[in-house]
């Protein structure tokens, strides 16, 4: 596979099975993709890291600015009709926005004690937990209270040094009452057993060597991540076998973050976004940003757009 020199590699020995790949839509070089959140028509939400905008993408594929934060953007989910956005604002703190569906961002909850917001992902009721990558902690967010408290701050989700600029815990999201997060800095994938209350149980590795940045489930419980600087997507099975489904050649330079498709009928679709390989560039540079469609239902196809 494809990926930038001096990585380890772990996925030397994976084996490949492509899926069709089709690009959706295209943004300039050094154009940070983060996030990505689907509508229920199927719209797509798209953060823009470093300048703090959230895009729309709808069917014609063309990426519309739907609002700008002063300040940086990280996580998206959907609050109902509205967005959470995961983020810094002007002063760099830890901000939590939220966003209507006409477009207007607010200022729901600021976090001065947090550190480095990532990944955001529905518990129950209004409570979601976000993950904060440097303070090696989850946070529980109550939207409608608008309070935050911690949720589980535990060394498993911390970095291994204060220094490392790698994030630790980073995607969350929760499938047959457990709650999955990556840990990139170790290269860990954990699980945190819910209890009945909502609170974490003991918290166990449940994959080593295994480079994840953002990633979903699907109905069957099959894990699909982004490796980001591995350039490439993976399908991670229960039992945990590991399959390559896309790589550079299909448009996963830099990949960071996807969701699947919420139509009916289109659910083996998944809808992956980029950052061009800004985190380590590949030999030819940094290239555009992108969102890519795949459909883990079909094998072996290259990218078509």
């Amino acid at each position: 596979m494809s990926t930038s020199t001096g990585l380890p590699p772990i996925f030397s020995q994976t084996p490949v099975k492509e899926v069709l790949a089709r690009e959706v839509a295209k943004f300039p070089v050094n154009t940070f993709l983060e996030s990505i959140a689907v509508g229920e028509d199927n719209s797509l939400f798209v953060s823009s890291h470093y300048d703090g905008k959230v895009f729309r993408i709808g069917a014609d594929g063309v990426p519309v600015l739907h609002v700008a934060i002063a300040g940086k953007a990280t996580g998206l989910a959907f609050w109902g009709n509205s967005l959470l956005l995961s983020a810094w604002d002007d002063q760099d703190i830890p901000t939590v926005f939220i966003i209507s569906p006409q477009g207007q961002a607010q200022v729901l909850v600021r976090l001065p004690n947090a550190i480095f917001l990532n990944g955001l992902t529905y518990l129950k009721d209004d409570i979601y937990l976000i993950a904060d990558s440097y303070r090696g902690a989850i946070w529980e967010l109550n939207v409608a209270n608008k309070t935050v408290d911690i949720w589980l701050e535990h060394p498993m989700l911390a970095r291994s040094s204060s220094g490392s600029v790698f994030p630790a815990v980073n995607g969350l999201k929760i499938y047959d009452n457990v709650l999955y997060a990556s840990v990139t800095e170790k290269m860990q994938l954990v699980k945190i057993p819910l209890q009945s209350n909502g609170q974490p149980g003991e918290p166990e590795i449940f994959l080593q060597n295994i480079n994840l940045d953002d990633f979903a489930f699907d109905v069957d419980g099959n894990l699909y991540g982004t490796t980001h600087v591995y350039n490439s997507v993976v399908k991670i099975t229960s039992s945990g076998s590991i399959t390559i489904i896309a790589e550079a050649e299909q448009g996963m330079v830099g990949s960071t973050a996807l969701a699947f498709s919420r139509i009916e009928g289109e659910k083996t679709k998944v809808y992956v976004v980029t950052n061009g390989g800004m985190s380590l560039p590949p030999a030819t540079g940094i290239e555009t940003a992108k969102v890519v469609c795949l459909d883990v239902g079909a094998v072996g196809l290259p990218l078509k757009s």
